[in-house]
């Protein structure tokens, strides 16, 4: 079982997203925009954050770069989750420091796969 952070202004999506994962028996916390993110990665680091990019305040591409920014979260797994589907789009997402990005509207259950497979990646890298 892992600890996710959620960030996306979208109720109905943030919704989906925390029923997901908590099927899959992870503990997930939720937010609604990018500066409550930032905040919950530094009270309790999450093993992994899903970000919505486009929210109201601080975006979800300006949460990565300050995530990257922190040498206590610098290594935080982020998927980036943004209906933004043009080439730049994830150009940019990946550029900012994103481990993967995914286009609204999205299955929940390539959400579920990319989540394993991310958290699957850390468990190696770490030992």
């Amino acid at each position: 079982m892992a600890r996710i952070l959620v960030a996306d202004d979208d109720i109905d999506i943030r919704e989906l997203v925390v029923f997901k994962l908590t099927s899959m028996g992870h503990d997930v916390v939720a937010v609604a925009d990018g500066a409550a993110a930032i905040e919950a990665c530094r009270q309790q680091r999450p093993d992994l954050a899903v970000l919505d990019v486009m929210m109201p305040g601080m975006s979800g591409l300006d949460a990565v770069r300050l995530i990257r920014g922190e040498a206590a979260l610098a290594d935080l797994p982020v998927i980036l989750l943004t209906a933004r589907a043009q080439e730049s789009d994830v150009e940019t997402g990946l550029d900012s420091g994103a481990d993967d990005y995914i286009i609204k509207p999205f299955s929940p259950r390539e959400l579920a796969s990319r989540v394993e497979a991310l958290l699957a990646r850390e468990c190696t890298d770490s030992h």
